[in-house]
């Protein structure tokens, strides 16, 4: 279990600094196209609901889960995975933290820091409730590609016709 929280978190800090990273690119970019950053997550989620349309491998998004036992060897196993998973959350968080201020991308940095322990409670809860397990996990495949371009369009409304 603490492998499991551990991976999670170092997998999270790597995954909100190499947002913070891409997003420093706004700031070699004409104001204007700030914005255009919003098309990421729009495509992102127009892609998943295409494979889900087509029926594509709806394993695909199952997580790898590593074997359980003790050592360095699972935590990273865990670190990479969250990783992994977690390339369309760069997507997303790129161009939200491109149009947003400095205090701005401290609070959500934190928020999702600190929301990881709630968040891996809640799942472990959920996986394991014997009617509401099932029905939200077939559910999610449809409601996550529409949240991913509802943040896009954010961000894209967010910078405004002039980039802020």
């Amino acid at each position: 279990m603490r492998q499991i929280i551990g991976g999670q978190y170092l997998g999270m800090a790597i995954l909100v600094a190499a947002s913070i990273g891409a997003s420093a690119i706004s700031l070699v970019l004409a104001p204007k196209y700030v914005g255009l950053l919003g098309v990421l997550p729009i495509l992102i989620g127009l892609k998943e609901l295409y494979e889900l349309r087509k029926g594509g491998d709806e394993d695909e998004d199952d997580e790898v889960r590593p074997r359980a036992g003790v050592g360095v060897g699972n935590l990273l196993a865990v670190v990479l995975i969250t990783v992994a998973n977690g390339g369309d959350n760069i997507g997303v968080y790129t161009p939200v933290f491109a149009t947003s201020t400095p205090t701005q991308i401290g609070i959500f940095a934190a928020t999702f820091m600190l929301m990881v322990a709630p968040l891996l409670g809640f799942s472990h809860w959920l996986v394991n409730h014997p009617s509401l397990g099932a029905p939200i996990r077939r559910s999610a495949h449809w409601l996550m590609p529409l949240v991913l371009i509802a943040v896009g369009v954010w961000v894209m409304v967010e910078a405004g016709p002039t980039g802020g």
